[in-house]
């Protein structure tokens, strides 16, 4: 009879109703004491920590249009400044942005970019990106911009770029790192969600977490957002990212 419960109890937790098989992923979770958490017809939420941080990761159906199908989430709250706006993201994603911002707000019959459009979208029309002389083992392959050049040199200097350059993720796939409202967020393609691609990306996050942490320990300057002036009406200023 207790075997038949642990069987029971084994596949509530291994899988869901959208016909996904998580039994690989259930070990992994429990073995590092994470809560795992299916989402009936759409993923998965695993929560974890990082010393006394906690961090949230979930697979499910993108939230964002720049992304198809499905996509991997990963987020903490790191108590940052509300003003630090910086994000890091793959260079075939930015420069479709950019043209996707264009069509829609120079050519287009919109003039003004709203609450609705994602953060990650105002910012790069918002604060300068980094040159490549900055970047130089990333510019090939990503852009970086932010609303406080020196918090994002300083976060780029040492294991963060290291993690980022090792990665072996093909340059189509969309990748977005970004920090905003105090908030760590990464969000990725990931149409099946394999257990070493979620440990790779963990991987990257937990990286981008400590280096955070540890550029903001170090910064003794207080956080001041950029003043460059912006092609877009005050109603572009970065808004509610859902809590998503």
């Amino acid at each position: 009879m207790l075997d038949g419960l642990k069987r029971l109890f084994s596949g509530a937790a291994g899988s869901g109703e959208d016909g996904h098989d998580w039994d690989g992923l259930v070990p992994w979770a429990q073995q590092r004491q994470y809560g795992f958490r299916v989402v009936q017809n759409e993923g998965f939420v695993v929560d974890g920590r990082l010393g006394a941080t906690p961090w949230r990761l979930e697979w499910g159906p993108s939230q964002r249009p720049y992304i198809a199908g499905h996509e991997l989430r990963i987020r903490s709250e790191l108590g940052l400044s509300p003003e630090l706006q910086l994000v890091i993201m793959n260079r075939q994603l930015q420069e479709k942005m950019e043209k996707d911002v264009f069509d829609q707000y120079v050519e287009g019959v919109q003039t003004r970019i709203d609450n609705q459009t994602p953060p990650e979208m105002r910012w790069l029309v918002m604060f300068p990106r980094l040159a490549d002389k900055d970047l130089p083992e990333l510019a090939e392959r990503y852009a970086a911009l932010s609303s406080l050049k020196p918090w994002l040199l300083q976060w780029l200097a040492g294991p963060l770029t290291q993690s980022m350059a090792a990665l072996r993720v093909d340059a189509s796939v969309p990748l977005v790192l970004m920090i905003g409202r105090g908030r760590l967020m990464l969000r990725t393609a990931l149409a099946e969600p394999e257990l070493p691609a979620l440990q790779q990306w963990l991987r990257l996050f937990e990286t981008a977490m400590r280096e955070a942490r540890r550029v903001a320990n170090d910064s003794s300057d207080a956080i001041s957002p950029s003043t460059q002036p912006s092609m877009w009406s005050s109603s572009a200023l970065p808004g509610d990212e859902r809590g998503k």
